[in-house]
């Protein structure tokens, strides 16, 4: 699959972003269980792996900006919204059942990859209908 300019600039960025997440992931999570340390150097260490995700973030930022095919900037958008709205419904489902005592906190840093998630089947489900649609067009 050929990529355009704006495409190809975004997996530049994306891709050592992600490397990076993993790195520090998993190299932060070896400090701190092999060193135990308190202070200001865990909340650093706890805060790393947390960058590159936050780099992302601005890099899908960058690409929605960069794009220049309505179509494609449109299909983000659309999926962006949908795991936003996955993720929002999820929040207040589960702020109410925490009000209510039903369970606990949940573990605040999935959200991202929960609208990683919901972002990525919508993408997946916008293609699907479109080839559907395509299917049912060239039916006699």
């Amino acid at each position: 699959m050929k990529h355009n300019a704006a495409q190809r600039r975004y997996l530049r960025r994306f891709l050592p972003a992600m490397f990076g997440y993993v790195v520090l992931l998993f190299a932060s999570n070896l400090m701190v269980d092999r060193w135990r340390p308190g202070g200001t150097i865990l909340v650093v260490l706890a805060i790393l792996p947390a960058m590159p995700l936050v780099a992302v973030i601005a890099i899908m930022g960058f690409y929605l900006a960069e794009e220049r095919d309505d179509f494609l900037r449109a299909r983000l958008v659309t999926a962006m919204l949908v795991g936003l709205g996955v993720l929002l419904a999820t929040a207040t489902i589960w702020g109410f059942l925490q009000l209510a005592d039903v369970i606990g906190s949940p573990p605040t840093f999935l959200a991202f990859p929960l609208w990683c998630a919901a972002f990525g089947v919508a993408q997946a489900a916008m293609a699907l209908a479109d080839k559907l649609s395509d299917r049912r067009e060239e039916a006699p």
